[in-house]
């Protein structure tokens, strides 16, 4: 029996703050959280078993800070409701996250509300250290609740009684007790949060938790242990099948650290292809695996063939030092172009992770080995800073040689220098890692990329290429932190930081706007150079594209009729007659042939630069009209194809029997 018959469950996962203090939220987020999936099923779980009461009535409200505003006001009420019990569980709190859930935490306790807090910060800090931090006894002391460890194994609901019977202990302190997953709840898709998130047919599931190996920056092994856990087959497989019929999820991110070390992954696929052959269920899905995966038997080829489209590896970095020192020597440089080679080759794209600030870089070693990473081919990359997280070995190696020089947790975030580096001087560091990015995705290597990468993943890396770029040019972060359409609440600041005048702040708003509007413009004038040179044409038009980019300043409608004929002559094709070629040069509104836009960039440039200089009869103003009906005809046609491909029917890996 419990105190309460009424629970109002608030179930917050916070968002992060931005160098201004304002909280990171968007119109639509990317993924939708795996956290909040699984704390809604182990929620319901417990509410559908009434052990906490058949009567109790249960009001479960999950928020996702990315992407919602919490409710404060409702929640403030509630909490001064005597009938009911009102409880806010701040979760899934990552370091970098931890003073947006400080400044929620504080603002609810103080209107009465009880607060857990949980996640890898948390469970980090008390893996690792041998007392709590000051910002945890910062909570502690202001009556916030700390939680170190997982719901599952009765923990959730052991919290949930303690609640309501007002007996809540100061700290619990799960992570001696890592539950066994298999009878445990599966994450499920919590109601009305999809239409948050820009793929709203993706959904998230963790098959297992842990990982072997013993990665000194990583925080897994300490939180989750090295001892892998798995799930049940038949209730994951049982949830996928559910979440196709009832929400039309189709895509799937597999949050294990390393699912090629589940026990089950050829239970899961085979299920999987079982689905897809059998059931017509065609699932797709991306994993986080490790450098040697491919080596386990038959891995690759049921990855295929069960619906990956994606594996997102653990590379790290191509410095062999760099690897001994932080003990993942199960990685072998001389193996990472096969690694790649081998599952493009079934039609899956490769997702590296590269940490940039390893003990042994340098901002020209950083340089080649970035050259040598684009080199390989793979389909993506996610760039990092070195960051000792909280929860890592590294974190606490840092703490005892004071190597820390920044204090403020909104950092440690993988894009900011938080400690002295021994070969880079400060600057030097952020320079490095942010000219890796616009190594890796630049117009050049866009190119490359999709030119290799096969027609069935095409636009499945094409919005990779959107979404990243939108990341780290557009919105100034990391893509992962990132959505689309930055919100920007005025009374939501970082406490310490004022709040501003309407009048600062609209000017703030307008100019951020007005930096998004210039941000997107020049990246989709980017895209639609990257899409001119790679997307699909019949094989005569591609003969001729081809030919064209040995020559790319020129437009290949300024030739002359004799020019063309020579063009289709060198492409090895039948030459048209006079008549045909003279109306595919005076048709601006047909273009098959032209690989970039280069010409027209170049004469923009300097038309603009006339205009400015007042050289206003220096113009050649027919040209201007018959380049801008050109330019603005390819555009067209760009946002066109984009808007109307379908992602979700192009990502399909090669079938492999």
């Amino acid at each position: 029996m419990v105190k309460y018959k009424k629970l109002r469950f608030y179930i917050i996962k916070p968002s992060k703050y931005d160098d201004d203090g304002y909280v990171i939220r968007y119109w639509k987020g990317v993924l939708p959280n795996n956290t909040l999936a699984c704390l809604y099923a182990l929620t319901k779980d417990v509410k559908e078993r009434g052990i906490l009461g058949e009567d109790l009535k249960w009001e479960i409200t999950l928020i996702d800070d990315t992407v919602q505003r919490p409710p404060y006001g409702k929640i403030m009420r509630h909490a001064r409701d005597k009938d009911a019990k009102t409880l806010v569980c701040l979760a899934g709190v990552q370091s970098n996250q931890f003073p947006r859930a400080e400044d929620i935490a504080l603002k609810l306790r103080a209107a009465g509300a009880d607060v857990l807090i949980g996640g890898f910060h948390v469970s980090g800090v008390m893996a690792t250290l041998p007392e709590l931090s000051p910002e945890l006894q910062r909570l502690q002391d202001a009556g916030v609740i700390l939680v170190a460890g997982e719901g599952e194994g009765g923990h959730w609901e052991m919290l949930l009684h303690d609640a309501l019977n007002d007996n809540l202990r100061p700290v619990y302190n799960f992570l001696g007790d890592l539950p066994d997953l298999s009878d445990a709840p599966i994450p499920e898709v919590p109601p009305g949060t999809m239409k948050h998130y820009a793929l709203s047919h993706y959904g998230t599931l963790d098959c297992g938790r842990g990982c072997p190996f013993g990665c000194s920056f990583c925080t897994v092994i300490n939180v989750q242990g090295r001892k892998m856990r798995y799930r049940n087959v038949d209730k994951i497989l049982a949830r996928i099948r559910e979440n196709f019929h009832k929400y039309g999820i189709t895509n799937y991110f597999f949050t294990d650290d390393n699912f090629c070390r589940n026990k089950n992954w050829e239970a899961i696929m085979d299920g999987l292809i079982e689905m897809r052959e059998k059931e017509n269920i065609k699932i797709h899905y991306l994993m986080q695996i490790d450098t040697q995966s491919h080596k386990v038997p038959m891995f690759v080829k049921k990855a295929a063939r069960s619906g990956c489209q994606s594996v997102f590896i653990g590379m790290e970095s191509l410095n062999e030092e760099n690897l001994i020192s932080v003990q993942k020597t199960q990685n072998k440089t001389s193996e990472f172009r096969e690694l790649v080679d081998v599952f493009h080759s079934v039609g899956i794209v490769t997702h590296l992770s590269y940490i940039i600030g390893f003990p042994f870089d340098t901002v020209e070693s950083v340089k080649k080995d970035v050259d040598r990473l684009v080199s390989f081919g793979s389909g993506q990359t996610s760039f990092f800073m070195m960051t000792p997280l909280p929860g890592a070995v590294d974190y606490k190696t840092a703490l005892e040689k004071k190597m820390l020089r920044d204090a403020d947790l909104n950092n440690y975030d993988t894009f900011h220098e938080t400690h002295r580096h021994a070969r880079m001087n400060p600057g030097e560091w952020l320079k490095a890692y942010e000219d890796a990015w616009h190594r890796f995705y630049s117009v050049e290597n866009m190119k490359s990329i999709l030119k290799n990468i096969g027609r069935e993943p095409y636009w499945g890396v094409f919005a990779n290429f959107v979404w990243y770029k939108n990341g780290f040019t557009v919105e100034g972060g990391h893509p992962m932190l990132h959505g689309f359409f930055r919100l920007k609440g005025r009374s939501e600041r970082r406490s310490g930081f004022p709040k501003e005048k309407l009048g600062d702040y609209l000017l703030r708003r307008v100019n951020d706007i007005r930096h998004l509007l210039k941000g997107w413009w020049r990246l989709s004038w980017e895209l639609c150079e990257v899409w001119l040179a790679t997307h699909e044409r019949d094989s005569a038009d591609q003969k001729i594209a081809t030919v064209l980019e040995e020559t790319p300043q020129r437009h290949w409608k300024d030739y002359s009729l004799e020019k063309l004929r020579e063009l289709y002559r060198k492409a090895g094709l039948r030459v048209p007659s006079g008549f045909s070629l003279w109306l595919s040069k005076v048709n601006l509104f047909w273009d098959n042939y032209t690989p970039t836009r280069v010409p027209f960039a170049a004469f923009w440039r300097d038309t603009g630069s006339k205009f400015r200089h007042n050289k206003f009869f220096e113009v050649d103003y027919l040209r201007l009209l018959k380049v801008l009906t050109q330019d603005c005809a390819i555009f067209v046609r760009f946002l066109f194809t984009v808007i109307t491909c379908d992602i979700r029917s192009e990502i399909k890996p090669k079938e492999s029997s």
